[in-house]
């Protein structure tokens, strides 16, 4: 069985807040039938070419999407937390284009793929939050091309930084203000562009300039104002409901 409780309670609470589900409807998320496993960070959950017949829902710790270069470089092209459902695609294609990996030790739910369709038939408005959440991941997809494409490599660290900050407050996983990040230095440079090196002196010139302090990979935001200005941030393309 899952380690945590009520596994299923960040998935729920987080598709309730895109489409309100009425009791039934969380019942009929609850009836899925479930199948734990976990994780050492690094591992892969699914890999490209795929045929995948399961859902997965990460429960526990922190996950990424990234795809793979001819000479093996890695771009990693999302980051995922608690409640995130990492493979909603695949209701309806058979298989992966991209590797899902987790970057912490993690959890991870997976339910039959034809369960699932069956209850977004029988329970239509699961499906509209899950529609909702595939046009909130696209706009964070469009957010990361303008972040790599466009902007200098500490508006990049900084960017990210806030995304995480914001998301991770989302998730009920705890303040904006003061966090550890679950991702290396090799992890961030592969989904900002950057060398783990040049990733080092971006989060030490923040450091510096007292936009945030840092203690190992524990983060707090020193001055959001200053903060949001330099990572040239305006959350509403995460379009977190209030």
């Amino acid at each position: 069985m899952p380690s945590r409780v009520d596994p299923l309670a960040d998935m729920i609470r987080k598709l309730t807040s895109l489409n309100k589900l009425n009791d039934e409807e969380v019942a009929g998320i609850r009836s899925l039938p479930l199948r734990p496993q976990r994780f050492r960070a690094g591992a892969t959950i699914v890999s490209t070419g795929q045929l995948i017949s399961e859902c997965c829902l990460l429960v526990e710790g922190y996950a990424c999407r990234h795809k793979l270069a001819s000479d093996g470089g890695r771009q990693i092209v999302s980051f995922h937390m608690a409640g995130d459902i990492l493979d909603i695609q695949h209701l309806l294609f058979d298989k992966a284009d991209h590797n899902l990996q987790v970057i912490s030790d993690s959890e991870v739910l997976f339910f039959p793929m034809r369960d699932f369709r069956r209850l977004l038939q029988e329970r239509p408005e699961i499906g509209k939050a899950l529609w909702r959440d595939c046009l909130v991941d696209a706009s964070i997809f469009r957010e990361w091309v303008l972040n790599v494409g466009r902007r200098d490599a500490k508006m990049r660290i900084a960017h990210m930084l806030c995304e995480f900050a914001f998301r991770h407050e989302a998730a009920g996983l705890g303040s904006p203000d003061r966090f550890t990040l679950p991702m290396t230095q090799e992890d961030i440079g592969d989904a900002t562009g950057l060398t783990s090196v040049h990733v080092n002196r971006m989060l030490r010139a923040l450091t510096e300039e007292g936009v945030i302090a840092r203690t190992g990979r524990e983060i707090r935001i020193a001055d959001w104002e200053r903060m949001k200005q330099v990572a040239d941030f305006d959350p509403d393309y995460l379009h977190i409901a209030a």
